[in-house]
């Protein structure tokens, strides 16, 4: 190991080899993301979020659900039996940043769409213990109270910067469709022929829209974008 104390009690050579070594590292890192057209296959199915959708998105990040929940089912069998199909990338093509998250505190909220009604989130979300008695999740009471201050028209502009293929008539018409979201009486045509399998619900009920009103939206279109009959999972990591 005499080399080694040579590398060590040298600072040229030691920044050198550093310098080198972090090199390496970052082109390995760097490079896929140049390639990232070929890497991620495109799947039918997935779009950009609805403003309402995008809204719930920005409440989800801003009340760090993504610390304890993740998005990501893994190619294990276990995790596909109890959360449904493996998550496939281009399910996150449009997010920036992704909710895949790191660790579960709560369980995997990749495929949560549909799983319950939206009575049943709020609920939930106003306090968790009043249906899951075991639960250590923090109630969200105040988000029913807080009306919606978002800038959907803007959001959608900064999405289209990024790559995410918002058209101009979608940025046109963002604040009418967010609204039209939450207002099950509201002409949706334009609505679900931009964003199919929206989610349509007066929410809460309250006559503004609230934070809740757009987190629930933004729960309820997990996972049901894809239709996963057309992707088998036969090659799971056993």
């Amino acid at each position: 190991m005499n080399w080694h104390k040579k590398i060590e009690r040298n600072v040229v050579l030691l920044g050198a080899l550093t310098l080198v070594t972090v090199s390496i590292g970052g082109i390995v890192e760097i490079v896929p993301t140049f390639t990232i057209e070929t890497t991620v296959e495109e799947v039918e199915g997935v779009r950009p979020y609805s403003p309402l959708e995008l809204a719930g998105r920005q409440v989800y990040i801003q009340e760090g659900c993504y610390n304890c929940h993740s998005q990501q089912i893994r190619t294990f069998r276990d995790e596909v039996e109890r959360y449904g199909h493996y998550s496939l990338a281009a399910e996150s093509m449009y997010d920036h940043p992704f909710q895949w998250g790191s660790k579960r505190t709560g369980p995997d909220l990749a495929r949560v769409g549909g799983k319950f009604s939206n009575e049943w989130q709020i609920e939930h979300l106003i306090d968790p213990r009043a249906l899951v008695p075991e639960s250590i999740m923090p109630a969200y009471p105040h988000l029913a109270a807080r009306q919606l201050n978002f800038d959907a028209e803007a959001h959608l502009r900064a999405n289209v910067a990024v790559g995410v293929p918002y058209t101009d008539e979608m940025v046109a018409n963002a604040r009418a469709d967010l609204r039209a979201q939450a207002n099950p009486d509201a002409d949706h045509e334009g609505l679900l022929e931009r964003y199919p399998k929206v989610e349509i619900d007066a929410f809460t009920g309250r006559a503004e829209i609230t934070q809740m009103d757009a987190l629930v939206a933004y729960l309820q279109i997990l996972g049901r974008m894809v239709d996963f009959a057309e992707y088998g999972t036969e090659d799971l990591i056993q």
